[in-house]
């Protein structure tokens, strides 16, 4: 039975739910949506207001040589005498060329940040709206579901901007096609990579949640990803190769932690299916 109380829809059983019409099934979820919107505005404003941390501190950090990442690779670079690990020595200048280019810069960049921060809310929001629809086995098995995402999420997020993002800023803002072309980076250009690269890390680390659910319905077998374990590595290993410098141990660095998310997907989809065969015994 559902109850209103200032303007909010609260679940109270699930047999109501499935008896529900389809205008309220959509009542239900535009609060959630519009829950979520606030959080991600409330962290928007917040990002808006100190643009200097943001900016200066976080986004523009990776292209020079005394980011956290940039430091150790030349200091192991040095260490195995592989110069090439000191990246991002000669850092490219930044432009603006439309009027209004930082101030919409500002606010989209203010706008992401506030959804990636705001993710674990958001996705929280969308899990309350699917989970009444699951079964109580399905929901017994999905527990911890907004935990673990987030966290891989998050993880992804970190690895992104701290590994893929300063060797492909070093690369692509370093590679020149002739001596008579200077790289000076249209801003747009930069967030595009720098937010591109975020998210795509963030998702890829999801891999073992989208395994897990592809196992519990059936479309994914652990014999299935050690079938196409090679071909997965083939894979990983050119898209390393895409973002990265070309050299050999940027690629390895790279590619090692989706390898091991890879075999910790086979390791979930394992579990799944004896649990599966468990419960059918």
């Amino acid at each position: 039975m559902f109850t209103f109380a200032k303007g909010t829809i609260f679940m109270k059983k699930e047999q109501d739910w499935k008896d529900m019409p389809f205008l309220q099934h959509l009542e239900v979820l535009r609060w959630h949506i519009i829950r979520s919107l606030l959080a991600v505005l409330f962290v928007a404003i917040i990002a808006f207001i100190f643009k200097n941390i943001i900016f200066d501190t976080i986004i523009f950090a990776p292209k020079t040589a005394d980011f956290f990442t940039n430091v150790k690779l030349c200091e192991f670079g040095n260490y195995i005498g592989v110069e090439s690990l000191c990246i991002n020595k000669h850092p490219f200048k930044i432009i603006n060329i439309t009027l209004a280019g930082q101030f919409s810069t500002h606010i989209s960049v203010s706008i992401v940040a506030g959804f990636m921060i705001a993710f674990p809310y958001v996705f929280f929001e969308f899990w309350r709206f699917i989970l009444p629809a699951l079964k109580e086995k399905e929901r017994k098995h999905s527990r911890g579901t907004v935990f673990f995402s987030s966290i891989l999420f998050s993880l992804g997020g970190l690895f992104g901007y701290f590994l893929i993002l300063p060797l492909s800023v070093h690369f692509l803002g370093s590679y020149t096609v002739s001596s008579e072309v200077v790289n000076t980076i249209n801003i747009t250009s930069y967030i595009q990579t720098f937010t591109s690269v975020i998210l795509a890390a963030g998702v890829i680390f999801e891999l073992p949640i989208f395994i897990f659910f592809l196992s519990k319905i059936g479309l994914v077998t652990p014999a299935m990803l050690k079938k196409y374990r090679k071909h997965s590595l083939v894979i990983i290993l050119a898209l390393s190769a895409i973002i990265t410098p070309p050299d050999i141990f940027s690629q390895i660095l790279v590619s090692f932690p989706l390898l091991v998310l890879y075999e910790i997907g086979i390791l979930i989809s394992k579990r799944v299916v004896k649990k599966d065969k468990s419960v059918l015994v």
